[in-house]
């Protein structure tokens, strides 16, 4: 399915509508930076929503959100060929007003709409399961590779960026006049998250090195972009 030249009506943001963002690169940018996607789908139970690692392959018309689970997993099974809602956040810090009614937060977030399908082909599969793993840390190349058992478990679907919308704020409070020469404080409390120095696992035996990879994530930015330019 091709992206439209606009929002489709699923994505077109009517609440806060100044802070939506259209735009292919800006909508990338973010799923790009997150860590965590919430994956909502109905189910025969009713619905529900999980946080999930995620990945996304290709670029503009072609782009899609890969997500992967238990085959054995009722959400993953019911989001196979149906409709599904995956939503990435990022907070950025958190916006402190003169008032309680205007506290907000700074944020980023990016709203995808779609139908995910499943990725069965073997060597497509693995490459999925790859984009996933690396968008968090690169150490695919670094590990003991998937067994063929370890494949066959997991269920990989795809989501198409089609449709997606994204909504940022950033910023101070937005405060009332009326507030403005008053006694109370406003002002903005920055959000940073940064990975720290690995820890090796209690059960690690032997002394194997820790992977370059690893070693280069300690102190860089949780929400750094992480596809390569």
């Amino acid at each position: 399915m091709a992206r439209q030249d606009g929002p489709s009506p699923r994505t077109t943001l009517r609440r806060g509508a100044s802070r939506a963002v259209y735009e292919t690169d800006a909508v990338r940018s973010i799923l790009d930076a997150g860590v965590i996607a919430h994956v909502g789908v109905i189910t025969d139970d009713g619905p529900i929503v999980l946080p999930m690692a995620y990945g996304v392959r290709g670029d503009g018309e072609d782009a899609e959100v890969l997500i992967h689970g238990a085959v054995a997993n009722a959400m993953m099974r019911a989001g196979r060929e149906l409709d599904v809602c995956v939503t990435v956040t990022i907070v950025d810090g958190l916006v402190l007003a003169r008032t309680p009614f205007h506290n907000s937060m700074n944020y980023r977030s990016v709203v995808v709409r779609g139908t995910a399908h499943a990725i069965d082909a073997p060597d497509d599969k693995l490459t999925a399961l790859q984009i996933i793993n690396d968008h968090v840390a690169p150490t695919w190349d670094t590990a003991r590779p998937p067994s063929t058992t370890d494949v066959k478990k997991t269920l990989v679907l795809a989501v198409p960026l089609a449709e997606a919308s994204a909504k940022v704020r950033a910023g101070d409070p937005v405060d009332e006049d009326i507030d403005m020469d008053g006694p109370h404080w406003a002002g903005v409390v920055p959000l940073t998250s940064t990975w720290g120095d690995a820890q090796p696992a209690g059960d690690l035996r032997g002394a194997p090195s820790i992977p370059a990879v690893v070693t280069a994530l300690a102190g860089r930015d949780a929400h750094q972009q992480t596809r390569p330019e």
